[in-house]
């Protein structure tokens, strides 16, 4: 009876320790605090780069973002900040939102608070020191949240950001995977305006390859531009 019993607490535990570490990653949860993944407007549709900046490939995001006038919203790793300041003051002076992504891009699940805020405000300061703007806004690497990690970061004056609609471009695919991707969650879901999740780099290093996710941005901009409004995070 009393290994039964043991057994069935082990296994609670299991469970409870499977939910929280399903919320922890799980794009649109809200069990450990609100954050911005949607929009109530349901013609709002916002592109955001993870990971960057990059050299090529934040480049020519810039470019083909320019010719269709579009802004978006770029979460800037702060020590490829600190590698390629020229390129985040493009994107600054194209009118795109720069938003923080962590100095290193760490699993905040496994730091400490102190640590979480040293990434955070690093972050921060390697932009401001660029750019000269302050970052608003922030998203966690790899989704990965808990409540230290929104406390910490609402603490320094930043409004946590996840998305709805993920596009699985930071792995090895084709253009016309991620665009599917997209239009699976766009097309299901009607009743709200989306964040989409995309990158234009890699947290590994510079130079990772994302030319699968400039096309697939060209393409989705060609197959909404008729039905949403592009706007960055901070847009109404």
């Amino acid at each position: 009876m009393i290994l039964k019993i043991g057994t069935a607490a082990a296994l609670t535990g299991l469970g409870g320790a499977a939910y929280l570490a399903y919320h922890s990653y799980w794009p649109t949860s809200q069990l450990f605090g609100p954050t911005l993944h949607r929009f109530s407007d349901p013609r709002k549709l916002a592109l955001t780069y993870d990971d960057g900046p990059n050299d090529p490939y934040t480049g020519r995001l810039l470019e083909l973002l320019a010719r269709h006038e579009i802004k978006a919203t770029f979460f800037l790793i702060g020590r490829f900040v600190t590698e390629r300041p020229e390129i985040a003051r493009n994107i600054a002076e194209a009118g795109h939102l720069l938003a923080n992504h962590t100095f290193s891009h760490p699993n905040l699940l496994l730091l400490s608070r102190v640590q979480i805020r040293n990434q955070l405000s690093d972050c921060s300061k390697a932009i401001a020191d660029v750019t000269g703007i302050e970052a608003r806004f922030f998203r966690p690497p790899f989704g990965a949240r808990k409540p230290a990690v929104l406390q910490a970061a609402r603490e320094l004056g930043l409004e946590p950001v996840m998305w709805d609609v993920t596009c699985f471009d930071w792995k090895r695919t084709t253009a016309d995977a991620v665009e599917r991707h997209a239009r699976k969650r766009i097309e299901r879901d009607r009743a709200h305006g989306h964040i989409v999740l995309l990158h234009d780099g890699g947290h590994p290093k510079m130079g990772m390859d994302r030319g699968h996710t400039v096309q697939a941005t060209e393409s989705l901009i060609m197959r909404y531009k008729q039905q949403y409004y592009f706007r960055r995070i901070d847009e109404t």
